[in-house]
């Protein structure tokens, strides 16, 4: 219940917060640097990954459809659509990103924090 509760007020915080930067992400994306740019789609691609499709926060869409293809629809339309922008992209993003979920999981960071 702590948890929940500690959760609900992160929330009222952050999610007004997340909006205005999503707005500055797109500001930034026409008028900024490509390198602030880039981390925040970075960012937004973990956020998704974590809440839509249940994965895991330090992994991106990409490298979760590639270790959800044989058993996920919507992990083969992901690879599906960015195969017509670059060959391979989702097996790439999880041959690097995999061994930053492997230590995480061996770490435990996936597991509840607060109790």
């Amino acid at each position: 219940m702590k948890e929940r509760l500690a959760g609900f007020v992160l929330m009222t915080a952050i999610v007004p917060l997340a909006v205005l930067g999503y707005l500055l992400l797109v500001w930034v994306g026409f008028f900024g640097r490509t390198e602030r740019g880039r981390a925040g789609v970075r960012a937004l691609d973990h956020f998704v990954n974590a809440t839509l499709f249940n994965g895991y926060a330090w992994e991106s869409v990409s490298s979760h459809a590639w270790r959800e293809r044989d058993n996920r629809r919507w992990a083969r339309i992901v690879i599906r659509m960015t195969d017509a922008f670059q060959k391979d992209h989702c097996r790439r993003a999880n041959k690097r990103e995999q061994p930053i979920v492997d230590l995480m999981l061996a770490k435990g960071l996936h597991q509840q924090t607060i109790r």
